[in-house]
């Protein structure tokens, strides 16, 4: 299986798309990806300079299409949604915020948007402002979640918008991907399984930890503040709950995380660090290519939906 309606769409070999993860997704890893077949998604965190930089470093490395990702509730998102049409960005997936102010705009500069969505009601609320696609992520998801599990909320969100579904959250196989096929989507979204790839400039030791995972091993902090996060256990994530627990300040809770991304993706600090990671890094087992990933994820899919068909 390689076309689907999410192929033709984004005009990508596989259905494929490589989540946009904040201080990870850079040029290396977005060009990678779409060198391979997929969507590679460079982050659109930073100043606007800063992205602009890394835009036109991604050009550099693929003529394939690629997109960026856009947390909407920055302080420059005025500029970076600017910056999307006069560079001529292919795609742009959005998060924290609605679009809506801007995908008129967009699509009048032929750039697909796909927000990102967490439940049947926002999906439809896409829809309706001209989404090309929605990426339906599911609690299992590394980083910021919603409630919903991805199985549960995948085939609802199908039967509630005509747009095309990828399904997020969860999907580290070719296993994953036929599941979420056969649940709707046309297509997945993975953050996790490329955070140990080979083009990753993720520090070391937060591939190490990714890969030394097991399944229980992801705790979600921040719900007393209404923002919760997936991440991987450790001394960050126990003060953490402790806070959390005792009906602290927000303020203090939110001021304990402030940083901590960045001292585990460039640093190395996998203790006092946010090491986001999806309930599948205890599936992650290798370091692999891009290349070698999505392969190894077409192969897996050929095989499982053969087996299917031939029962």
């Amino acid at each position: 299986m390689k076309t689907s309606r999410i192929t033709e769409l984004l005009n990508i070999e596989y259905p494929i798309i490589q989540g946009g993860m904040a201080w990870i997704s850079d040029a290396n890893l977005a060009a990678a990806v779409s060198e391979a077949g997929g969507l590679g998604i460079i982050s659109g965190v930073g100043s606007t300079d800063d992205v602009r930089a890394e835009i036109k470093k991604t050009k550099s490395l693929t003529k394939k299409p690629f997109g960026i990702n856009i947390m909407l509730m920055r302080d420059n998102i005025d500029e970076i949604a600017k910056l999307v049409c006069d560079e001529q960005i292919a795609v742009v997936t959005t998060g924290a915020g609605s679009p809506g102010k801007y995908i008129e705009d967009w699509k009048k500069h032929n750039v697909k948007v796909i927000p990102v969505v967490p439940s049947v009601a926002i999906a439809k609320r896409m829809e309706k402002f001209g989404a090309d696609a929605v990426i339906v992520e599911g609690m299992e998801a590394g980083g910021h979640i919603g409630q919903l599990t991805t199985m549960s909320l995948v085939p609802q969100v199908v039967d509630a918008v005509d747009i095309p579904v990828i399904a997020a959250g969860g999907i580290g196989d070719g296993r994953g991907m036929a599941a979420s096929l056969m649940l709707g989507a046309c297509g997945v979204q993975m953050g996790t399984r490329f955070l140990v790839s080979d083009e990753c400039k993720v520090h070391e030791n937060y591939k190490d930890r990714v890969l030394n995972a097991k399944d229980i091993d992801t705790e979600v902090t921040g719900t007393s503040t209404s923002h919760p996060v997936r991440v991987l256990r450790n001394k960050l994530t126990r003060e953490y709950i402790k806070l959390e627990k005792t009906n602290a300040d927000p303020t203090e809770i939110e001021a304990l995380g402030k940083g901590a991304l960045r001292r585990a993706v460039v640093d190395g600090d996998i203790n006092n660090g946010s090491v986001m990671a999806g309930q599948i890094a205890g599936l992650v087992s290798k370091k692999q290519s891009c290349e070698e990933i999505i392969n190894e994820l077409m192969s897996e899919l050929d095989l499982v939906l053969g087996r299917v068909c031939n029962e």
